[in-house]
């Protein structure tokens, strides 16, 4: 499995609440997920998602967090 899994192309996925995840570019996304550009390798992709995913929490608590304060 580990050999096919190092072979295999993934795509960074992100859902409503700006989350990241990868997903096997070859199978249907699931519900609430939306591709984003980028494929390659299982660890291209998590390095896109280092790089790019910076505030861990979910959307919808960022909007919260920002109306209390405002």
């Amino acid at each position: 499995m580990q050999d096919t899994e190092n072979k295999s192309t993934y795509a960074v996925v992100v859902n409503d609440e700006e989350q990241y995840s990868i997903w096997p570019q070859a199978r249907e996304l699931p519900a609430g997920w939306r591709a984003v550009g980028v494929t390659g390798s299982k660890d291209e992709c998590l390095a896109h998602i280092d790089e790019v995913w910076t505030d861990m929490r979910p959307l919808s608590l960022r909007r919260a967090m920002t109306e209390q304060a405002g």
